[in-house]
């Protein structure tokens, strides 16, 4: 049987830190399926069709990936894909409280599901989609935070 995580989010942008969960994970799981879960009530700076693009250029040698969207509960979504793993990163303890409520929750609508969090890498702690899309739109320096295609994209985004 084939260890299958999901790992879900909204990628608005996917950052370095995203790719250091990812590569890691993949150390764990035999397959890892990254899922833009679709939010309404979130307002996102990237369409899903361009986070998808911007995942799969980015992820494009990694080995046992699946680049997937969903709207709906993710404990139906892990349960439709055959999965029986949560993978979620963390960067501080900041996160710990909300990861752990939804932790939970899952839990409880789906026994059967574990959630596992894994620490971000110490270099990519302080890295947030929201706190790159921030310095970008103020014309900050943040090549080194994210792939290549996001910064140009972010870059095409806030020119004006």
């Amino acid at each position: 049987m084939q260890r299958i995580a999901i790992y879900p989010g909204s990628f608005d942008p996917v950052t370095k830190g995203h790719l250091d969960i990812i590569e890691r994970g993949l150390k764990l799981f035999d397959r890892i399926v990254v899922t833009i879960l679709c939010n309404p009530s979130k307002k996102s700076l990237f369409t899903v069709e361009e986070r998808v693009e911007m995942l799969e250029i980015s992820l494009k040698d990694f080995q046992n990936i699946e680049i997937d969207t969903y709207f709906g509960l993710l404990v139906d979504y892990v349960v439709r894909r055959d999965a029986h793993a949560i993978l979620r990163g963390m960067r501080a303890v900041s996160d710990f409280e909300y990861e752990f409520q939804m932790a939970l929750m899952n839990r409880k609508l789906k026994r059967d599901i574990e959630t596992v969090f894994m620490m971000t890498s110490l270099r990519w702690i302080f890295t947030s989609s929201s706190i790159i899309k921030e310095a970008a739109k103020f014309g900050g320096d943040i090549e080194e935070m994210v792939p290549r295609v996001v910064n140009q994209k972010l870059k095409e985004k806030f020119k004006n």
